[in-house]
């Protein structure tokens, strides 16, 4: 029982680092930023990050040559920088690391970037599942 104490302090003083699951209108919140950039409304954001991440900040998912990090699921070979990935091309010039914590300020300038770059086109989502009949993805509490 003694050896109990110790681990119940580093419980205490070092709390697991946990994903922030966020609801739907918690995150239209957080999006103000993004919102209507290059005419992307807030409900098709919603769906997208939904559809890819679940709303989970620290979701990643592994592809053959690459991994998605984050709300956004931004890629390693392309836009941030992880030590899976040897050459990547670094474009937003972020850690992926970064992309998987609760401060979405980053994220939202990388997607910034993305949208400059590549369109909305870049999430896979967007066209089949959130660009239309949108209605379920706003926030009532808006």
């Amino acid at each position: 029982m003694m050896s109990f104490f110790p681990l119940l302090l580093v419980g205490i003083l070092f709390p697991a680092v946990q994903a922030k699951q966020l609801t739907k209108c918690a995150l239209s919140h957080e999006l103000n930023d993004l919102a209507g950039y290059r005419d992307i409304t807030l409900p098709e954001w919603l769906c997208i990050i939904f559809h890819i991440s679940g709303y989970d900040t620290q979701a990643i998912v592994k592809n053959s040559d690459h991994k998605e990090y984050g709300l956004f699921q931004i890629n390693d070979k392309d836009f941030c920088d992880s030590s899976t990935t040897v050459q990547s091309r670094n474009i937003c010039d972020i850690s992926c690391d970064k992309l998987l914590d609760d401060d979405l300020t980053d994220d939202i300038m990388c997607v910034k970037k993305i949208l400059d770059i590549k369109g909305i086109d870049y999430w896979l989502a967007h066209k089949p599942l959130c660009s239309d009949k949108l209605e379920q993805w706003y926030c009532e509490a808006q």
